[in-house]
């Protein structure tokens, strides 16, 4: 018998990366909504993910924390649902998988938190650089091929896709042509639709986040 999934999320939070990563898999898995505030810092919760957010994972034995991360795992794991890279796309697979989570999530929490690029002498210091430095490499890696790792989907395009969509609704992404073109291929998709509509229903419901 495969190992149970439970997908701790709140349905206003990057949970909804990992419920559309969960539906592409295809596999069963239970959802516990683990409320902002004390349920996410309760001693219960710290004891699965030392941070206290959401989303985490835990797989049998497994608990995995960071959106990204669980990505590649359930990608791995589930080997069946072909979203893991081949050989000729792991480069690109693995390089723009932790661009956005590293540089891009960097450059644009800075321009909308905390009002925009670190002054040009300190751009050096941050690995991002600056946010047009930023958007432009991502600009690159989007015009170069359909998908973010080559000509198909893979699970790097779920993490990367959900990120580029939420730049482009929020106003923190440049509605660049190439951005809007992207998020349309990979959002296509049934389970991103059938994830949308779950996080949705759970949101609108008295007890969600």
């Amino acid at each position: 018998m495969a190992a149970a999934i439970t997908f701790y999320t709140t349905p206003q939070s990057r949970g909804r990366i990992v419920r559309w990563m969960l539906e592409e898999i295809g596999q069963p898995y239970t959802v516990e909504v683990v409320d902002y505030g004390a349920a996410m810092k309760s001693p219960e919760f710290l004891a699965i993910n030392p941070m206290g957010k959401v989303p985490t994972i835990q797989h049998g034995e497994h608990i995995v924390t960071e959106t990204a991360a669980i990505c590649a795992y359930l990608a791995e794991a589930f080997p069946a649902a072909g979203l893991a890279p081949t050989a000729g796309e792991r480069a690109n697979y693995y390089r723009w998988l932790f661009f956005t989570a590293g540089p891009l999530e960097a450059a644009l929490t800075n321009r909308s938190i905390f009002g925009g690029d670190p002054a040009p002498e300190k751009q050096r210091m941050v690995g991002y650089g600056n946010y047009k430095m930023t958007l432009d490499a991502l600009s690159h890696a989007v015009k170069e091929n359909p998908f973010i790792a080559g000509q198909r989907f893979t699970a790097a395009d779920v993490y990367v896709g959900a990120q580029v969509g939420w730049g482009l609704q929020f106003g923190t992404i440049e509605k660049r042509q190439e951005f809007i073109d992207y998020f349309a291929r990979v959002s296509d998709r049934d389970a991103f639709r059938r994830a949308t509509e779950l996080d949705d229903a759970l949101a609108a419901e008295p007890s969600g986040a």
